[in-house]
């Protein structure tokens, strides 16, 4: 690539992001942090502080952030442990089904949560019937843990991250590292911890902190179930207070502070040792097969936390498939009719449409930007390609609660982009939002395929007298087709259930997204959560095919696409 086209790229980049990503954020920051004069001031921060009920909400999303990341690993990591190096029953099946949890968001699934531990839910109905409870009496379970159980709902969404980076990081082991530790004495569990683990601390590092900063800005799974102590909550309940009220910019500034620092001081600790090590298939070790008795309770292991994970999802389906559903274990009748209204409904056709039609545009544009970044980061000598590489990764860092409270900010009357309002067509704002989140997975498989394929492939298509766009139209594009595909896959199937930014962003229903429409479905009286579990299925069923799709052509390396 030549200097001038890679300084374009490299320029262009910086436009995109500075006003996509930066102008929000300053914009977050000015109302937070400057008073009327202009001037820099922290008595809105302190006013914020000062107030218990934004505190108490700080603290309680910091607590969820650790709780569901405790959870997240507690069952990622030893599942990505016995799938590299074990072989036992159903392993192929059991871990592909693993993934399952990444095909819902995770506010959908919190509906079928809540059917089943709610005061009329199926676990009091299964107590009664099973004799530990008295016949009519219930326990609002919900009421009495609503915090834990959004750390649960979020922790079996989100492990599938931590399971996919720590598979990947596990298949970039040395194993002659751990060899010469056995040889030496060093086993089990203490080889884990002092060799193992140390060597894929930077790949679980990727995996944690998008599960943290994920569930720290977290707005879907509260809204559901209606709890109110947590920042992302308190943000969205101060929307209508933009105009001259200070507090909901410094809230928002606090928490993209917050999970700015997060990530830093955790970047700092687990994130910044790495080890060389020789290639892999110089000393390649095959998964060993296990004796029946200790191969049995490992699939059951991932058979026991499958069911965990799909137990949201059964609900979803189950309430989706009845035609009332109060106070039973399980549905007393079966329908297909609310799949039909679903479908039907007027809040949904338009609401499918929009979603393929943002999803679409969103993912054209990533494809075209990621390859362009990609090609610069690892094809040209220009000496900022390291800092193109940090700036595509930001939308990792950066919470969609924030981004898309920053383009409320930044859209407002008599501000520079106030021609793209989203309260009158939010069509534009919402393709951009849903390219920046998902721009950094397409830059990560554009950039994992170029480093695989050869430049002297390239380099002989131009002695040939091929050009430089010909070489890459004809030659590169064919070779890395399978990664632009899978990572297009994710960011497309992704901005299709898009929460945050589909929450706030859109504002009239003709242009509401489906998660929108889900979320305002589960409000409506009557058939509402009925019709809402219908199109939460509908969703579930296409991102299977995705997931499915994404797996068939990275395998394990699709941890790859989570990484920082």
């Amino acid at each position: 690539m030549s200097r001038w086209l890679a300084s374009l790229v490299f320029l262009g980049t910086l436009a995109f992001f500075g006003a996509f990503i930066i102008w929000p954020v300053a914009q977050i920051v000015q109302g937070g942090f400057l008073d009327a004069d202009g001037g820099f001031t922290l008595a809105h921060l302190g006013a914020l502080l000062a107030h218990p009920l934004y505190r108490e909400g700080l603290v309680n999303s910091f607590l969820l952030a650790c709780v569901t990341t405790v959870f997240a690993f507690a069952l990622g990591l030893p599942l990505a442990y016995c799938a590299d190096r074990f072989r036992f029953p159903g392993k192929t099946a059991l871990t592909a089904l693993i993934l399952v949890p990444l095909v819902l968001p995770p506010f959908v699934g919190a509906i079928g949560l809540r059917q089943i531990f709610g005061q009329y839910g199926a676990l009091n109905a299964l107590l009664q019937h099973a004799g530990l409870l008295a016949h009519g009496a219930t326990v609002d379970w919900l009421a009495h843990g609503r915090f834990w159980g959004i750390a649960l709902v979020e922790a079996l969404n989100l492990y599938p991250i931590i399971f996919l980076n720590a598979v990947a990081a596990l298949a970039n082991v040395d194993p002659a590292m751990e060899e010469a530790a056995a040889n030496l004495g060093c086993t089990g569990w203490r080889r884990f911890r002092r060799i193992t683990l140390p060597l894929i601390r930077p790949g679980l590092f990727a995996g944690g902190t998008i599960v943290f900063i994920w569930s720290f800005t977290e707005l879907g799974v509260p809204l559901v179930f209606d709890y109110d102590r947590l920042a992302s909550v308190q943000v969205f309940a101060l929307l209508k207070e933009m105009t001259g009220n200070p507090v909901p910019y410094a809230l928002v500034a606090l928490l993209l502070i917050l999970s700015t620092l997060f990530y830093a001081v955790g970047r700092g600790i687990f994130g910044r040792t790495g080890h060389a090590m020789m290639a892999r298939a110089t000393a390649a070790s095959a998964a060993r097969r296990l004796p029946w008795w200790r191969a049995l309770p490992v699939s059951f292991f991932f058979v026991a936390v499958l069911f965990l994970a799909v137990l949201p999802h059964l609900g979803v389906v189950l309430v989706a498939s009845s035609r009332d559903w109060y106070g039973t274990l399980l549905p007393e009748q079966f329908t297909l009719e609310n799949f039909r209204l679903a479908l039907g409904h007027d809040l949904t056709v338009p609401a499918i449409g929009n979603s393929l039609r943002y999803a679409a545009l969103a993912t054209a544009l990533d494809l075209v930007l990621g390859v362009a970044i990609a090609w610069v980061i690892v094809r040209s000598r220009l000496p900022g390609r390291q800092l193109l590489d940090a700036i595509a990764m930001v939308p990792l860092a950066v919470p969609g609660l924030v981004l898309a409270f920053g383009y409320l900010a930044m859209t407002r009357e008599g501000r520079f982009f106030a021609a793209l309002d989203p309260v009158e067509n939010p069509t534009l704002l919402l393709v951009i939002a849903y390219a920046v989140r998902r721009l950094p997975y397409v830059v990560r498989a554009a950039v994992a395929g170029l480093q695989q394929t050869s430049v002297t492939l390239e380099e002989a298509a131009q002695s040939l007298g091929a050009t430089a766009w010909r070489a890459l139209r004809r030659i590169t594009l064919p070779l890395i087709a399978a990664n632009l595909v899978a990572g297009g896959l994710l960011a497309f199937a992704f901005a299709m259930l898009e929460v945050s930014d589909s929450i706030i962003l859109a504002q009239k229903a003709a242009y509401f997204p489906i998660t929108k429409a889900i979320y305002e479905l589960f409000q409506l009286l009557g058939d509402g959560r009925y019709l809402a579990s219908a199109l939460g299925t509908w969703a579930m069923a296409f991102l299977a095919l995705t997931i499915v799709a994404l797996g068939v052509l990275l395998g394990r390396k699709a941890g790859t696409l989570f990484r920082g």
